[in-house]
């Protein structure tokens, strides 16, 4: 969907509201997430799996026939649910039938199959959007989705999870689950993307609604750090989050995210808004960040496992996406679509270093009895990322959108012209000459300041990585 939201959005006249195309689907994902990995871990792990993916396939149906906006966000929301649950028990899985000797190797295996669905993902979907509708692009992975919980349901074994443990049962491991913690979170993010999607782009700051989101977010979020803190099993374990080098790993991971989306939800914005291109050759572009991620990816396995060093991934990996934000700031009309895509690898190229190069040095300096938890607060993290970074991002764009528009734009259909392009990024190619030129020189200082605040946060991530001290792999305490 990344190179098509500008398509979906144009079609339901909310361009300005695309942010909740992706943060309805990560604020459900992110919220259950701790939820399936309890679970899993008192009934096995098959069953939530196969419920998980079920759920998403029945919310991908739905996306497909969707009749507004509100519908489809609604969805995605119920996507997220399925996607959350799935995201969080294959990593699970993987750590338990994969030896941790050699995980690197299978790592790669894994980016390489991602990169190829990702790539799939990117080129297709804004094909299918242009020439078959957007509709095709949910249509299509049905019976996809359907193949693959028939095929979870005769490989995963039954029993995985549950080697020397009580089958304790799904009541049980509900009634041990923390309902505080994962509520408290759940509302404070929730109130937090409500007041940042709404504030200055659907109502004024000083609205009521946007200043309560915020007020219940400040309340609630250092009431829900507190509350982890006596929790018997937290769904953010506090320890985890307060000392070196989880922390540190933690947080330059949770950063990385939140730029991953910042860009995948963004740059495809800048090539259909200001360079007007189609949904299409948006698509394609994104092939490189896909084909990039996964190459790096793969060799960053095969890199640990050779080297057996943990560190150097993580450092080129932060390095690399600090420096992609600031070349995704720099990009200007009429460069040669090559500078286009060296500035898309990037971050790209960073992301396959430092995605997996974290979740194998985590995993390295944590106990076996405790890398169940340690990957899902890992995820958990990641995941409050990529809601941020899509929520935050859109943030900058649609305020700092605003105030360009009102700065570049002149004439007599000045407040009609503002408000048919905040609606649809497709009716800015149907504007005369001179109100084109205002509308598109908008687009791109409101996307360049967006990318500046995202390097400031890269710098952020290269300062939480630098003085780690990670052991070789294979060495334990």
């Amino acid at each position: 969907m990344a190179s098509s939201h500008p398509v979906i959005t144009s079609y339901f006249g909310s361009s300005n509201s695309a942010s909740w195309l992706s943060t309805s689907f990560l604020l459900t994902s992110t919220a259950f997430q701790p939820l399936l990995g309890g679970l899993s871990d008192a009934v096995g792990r098959k069953i939530p799996y196969m419920v998980c993916m079920f759920l998403f396939l029945v919310a991908t149906v739905w996306c497909t026939l969707a009749g507004s906006m509100t519908s489809f966000i609604l969805a995605r929301a119920m996507c997220g649910l399925g996607a959350g649950g799935m995201m969080t028990l294959s990593s699970i899985i993987v750590s338990d039938v994969v030896p941790i000797e050699i995980r690197g190797p299978f790592q790669s295996y894994l980016n390489i199959t991602y990169g190829i669905g990702a790539m799939l993902g990117a080129a297709l979907g804004g094909v299918m959007a242009d020439y078959l509708g957007w509709r095709w692009e949910f249509g299509v992975q049905v019976p996809l989705i359907a193949a693959s919980l028939f095929v979870a349901g005769i490989t995963i074994p039954d029993d995985l999870g549950l080697h020397g443990k009580e089958h304790r049962g799904a009541w049980d491991a509900m009634k041990k689950f923390d309902y505080a913690g994962s509520f408290l979170m759940s509302t404070s993010i929730t109130f937090l993307i409500l007041g940042l999607s709404l504030g200055g782009n659907i109502m004024p700051w000083s609205h009521p609604f946007v200043l309560g989101s915020l007020a219940i977010f400040s309340v609630f979020f250092p009431l829900f750090l507190y509350v982890e803190t006596r929790a018997v099993k937290p769904i953010m374990p506090i320890h985890m989050v307060r000392h070196s080098p989880h922390m540190n790993l933690i947080f330059s991971n949770h950063i990385a995210s939140f730029l991953a989306n910042a860009t995948l939800f963004n740059v495809p914005l800048f090539f259909q808004a200001v360079l007007l291109t189609t949904a299409t050759t948006s698509g394609l572009r994104l092939i490189t960040s896909s084909l990039v991620t996964s190459i790096t990816g793969t060799a960053t396995g095969f890199l640990i496992t050779h080297t057996r060093r943990l560190k150097f991934p993580l450092v080129i990996g932060s390095t690399l996406v600090m420096f992609g934000m600031l070349s995704l700031a720099s990009m200007q009309r009429g460069w040669p679509t090559l500078f286009y895509l060296l500035c898309l690898a990037l971050p790209s190229a960073g992301q396959g270093f430092q995605f997996p190069g974290t979740f194998m040095a985590i995993l390295a300096v944590a106990d076996q009895s405790s890398q169940a938890v340690v990957t899902s607060t890992l995820i958990l993290w990641r995941s409050l990322g990529s809601v941020l970074g899509v929520a935050c991002s859109s943030l900058v764009v649609q305020n700092a959108l605003w105030y360009y528009l009102q700065k570049y734009v002149h004439g007599p259909e000045k407040d009609e012209i503002i408000e048919r392009v905040r609606e649809s990024v497709e009716a800015i190619r149907d504007l005369e000459g001179l109100y084109q030129e205002q509308v598109v020189h908008s687009y791109e200082a409101a996307l360049r300041l967006t990318f500046l605040c995202c390097a400031v946060l890269g710098v952020l991530s290269v300062c939480f990585i630098a003085p780690v001290k990670l052991p070789r792999l294979g060495e334990r305490k």
